[in-house]
């Protein structure tokens, strides 16, 4: 008898149950997935968009400016007569004036 009175459920728990796991994997969604997902789509698009003369960052921090764009390979000139190839994933995102001091000359 007091089994019963124990295993006994809510008339609306079988639904709150079916939701509540849903509700979670649409919230993961919305603010984890979807924003990475963007975050990534607009550095492929930059980095598909490169053209010789941009000032850029790479990912390990160094500073320079594009010198040649080839299909997969970039040449950064990161002194007056020094250049440093690397691929375009490599490269981080441009270089704007906010980050740029007035000691670094590229």
């Amino acid at each position: 008898m007091y089994q019963s009175l124990f295993l006994q459920a809510a008339p609306g728990a079988g639904v709150f149950n079916l939701v509540l796991p849903i509700l979670i994997i649409v919230v993961f969604y919305f603010f984890m997935v979807r924003p990475q997902q963007k975050k990534q789509k607009e550095q492929l698009d930059f980095q598909a968009g490169l053209s010789k003369g941009s000032r850029v960052v790479t990912a390990s921090g160094m500073f320079g400016t594009i010198s040649k764009v080839e299909e997969k390979i970039i040449t950064l000139q990161v002194d007056t007569k020094t250049f440093v190839r690397m691929t375009r994933g490599s490269i981080s995102k441009e270089l704007t004036e906010g980050m740029a001091d007035e000691n670094t000359e590229i």
